[in-house]
């Protein structure tokens, strides 16, 4: 273990306890990466709903906060580095269990090359303001190496530069904000507060790219080995990271939308939007900054990915699912080290191999992140789905439980029917059939364990037993627990 740290460990073999609710808020906001929406998301979304932009990011706040309340039906209960797949084994059963780990290990994983692939992008802008230029391979290696050494080394260390990193590149976007609202020389926008020229059509299709925004803001979950009073802090995490991320798109969202009436370029064609709005209101130095906060958030969210991948990945080796060997923590670190390892190539190669074959840096952030949201909404749907068949199992459903379960359903259907139909254009037409033959993948593999190696059960079982008893000790257990 890291000199100085006396914090204990369990049969997981991850050190206990070692992490406060900021730095667990942390890991869940940093998979958000918030800056990167104002900086390359915001335009896309615009592009669907106009003026309706920001009641589009204020209803997902809304719709994935009700997603957050299911989840903590579980996460106020037990707590586990298996996160929702052990929330919706626990719910659902193994067959629903699997499907959601592995929808999330696609999940969390896509996310972290497309937003690698966005530090990477902002960062060879950055080396092109300096006459350098480097091979995109060489910034996917530095950044993946980076990350694979924070998630190897500590788990503490990786969160504590999270929060100061994401926290560094919000601010400097409200900073700009600030500034841009002072040139415009109002605050007030009748036409975004009427909604005016939205209609339902491109408000479903926003919907798709605003959830995309928020994904992994759950993955503070899979810290429940490794989390302080993790019984209490890791569910106020994860609505945290909910409301403190969808306040923040709102108001950067508002602003963008206000800051580009009269300007030659619309909102919906500019590549950097904060940039062009810097330089309308004078102080285009920022674009450097925004650059700069572009690169730091997009990092700390590759970071934050690996850390969430690699517990999923950590707890499906413990059981039997992948490699025993990717089950096993490291000796002195106290870390899921094999797998934050596998993950952190998969997370370089995948988009180098993609860049060697043509596709655009922007390109695979476009693609990889769409694929990855797919993941995240199936397993939003299963523990939206788990959460009272959970709660009747314990004797603790009650009416209001089961509403927020069926709106949290209903408020992920229209984004789930909007991704196939219409049918989008290419490549995105084959982006569901990706998705698809993935999943196939794992519902064969499923089988052949549950034929041939039914041990595999019988740990996952055992495993269960053991998250759904809080931990021994912790004076802040919720009553009912």
């Amino acid at each position: 273990m890291p000199s100085g740290d006396t914090a204990s460990r369990t049969g997981y073999g991850l050190r206990t306890r070692c992490l406060s609710f900021s730095e667990t808020l942390s890991q869940s906001v940093a998979n958000v990466a918030p800056t990167l929406t104002p900086l390359i998301t915001v335009s896309l979304v615009f592009a669907s709903a106009g003026n309706g932009t920001w009641f589009a990011y204020l209803f997902g706040t809304i719709g994935l906060a009700l997603v957050g309340l299911n989840i903590n039906q579980f996460a106020r209960r037990s707590a586990s580095p298996g996160s929702l797949y052990t929330f919706v084994t626990r719910g659902l059963g193994m067959a629903s269990g699997f499907l959601s780990g592995w929808c999330l290990i696609l999940a969390y994983l896509c996310t972290g090359m497309a937003v690698l692939a966005g530090a990477v992008n902002y960062g060879a802008l950055l080396l092109a303001m300096v006459r350098l230029q480097v091979h995109p391979v060489i910034l996917f290696g530095v950044g993946a190496a980076v990350a694979w050494y924070i998630a190897y080394r500590d788990i503490r260390l990786s969160t504590q530069l999270m929060l100061g990193l994401e926290a560094t590149s919000m601010v400097i976007i409200l900073v700009l904000g600030g500034i841009v609202l002072a040139h415009k020389g109002t605050v007030t926008d009748p036409a975004q507060f009427s909604l005016r020229g939205m209609n339902f059509s491109g408000f479903k299709a926003a919907l798709i790219l605003t959830i995309f925004c928020f994904v992994g803001y759950e993955s503070a979950t899979t810290l429940g080995e490794e989390a302080r009073h993790p019984l209490q802090n890791i569910p106020r995490a994860v609505i945290w990271s909910a409301v403190i991320s969808g306040l923040f798109f709102v108001l950067t969202s508002y602003i963008a939308v206000l800051g580009f009436r009269g300007l030659k370029i619309s909102l919906a064609d500019t590549k950097a939007p904060f940039n062009d709005l810097a330089n309308d209101a004078g102080v285009g130095f920022f674009a450097v900054i925004l650059s700069v906060g572009a690169v730091i958030s997009a990092f700390a969210c590759a970071l934050a990915c690996i850390n969430a991948g690699a517990r999923i990945l950590f707890s499906m080796g413990r059981h039997g699912v992948v490699h025993e060997k990717i089950g096993s923590a490291h000796a002195q670190n106290a870390t899921p080290h094999t797998a934050a390892t596998v993950s952190s190539i998969l997370v370089f190669l995948v988009p180098v191999i993609m860049v060697c074959r043509g596709r655009g840096i922007m390109d695979v952030f476009d693609d990889l992140g769409t694929i990855a949201t797919y993941g995240f909404m199936v397993v939003y749907a299963l523990v939206s789905v788990a959460a009272p068949v959970y709660l009747k199992r314990i004797g603790k459903l009650t009416v209001g439980s089961v509403v927020v379960s069926v709106v949290s359903v209903l408020f992920l259907i229209p984004p789930i029917v909007g991704a196939v139909y219409p049918a989008p254009e290419p490549p995105a037409l084959y982006y569901p059939y990706y998705f698809l033959g993935y999943l196939a993948v794992g519902i064969v593999w499923f089988i052949y364990l549950s034929l041939r190696s039914r041990h595999v059960l019988e740990r996952i079982r055992a495993d269960l037993e053991h998250v759904s008893i809080p931990f021994e000790g912790d004076p802040e257990t919720p009553p009912g627990a």
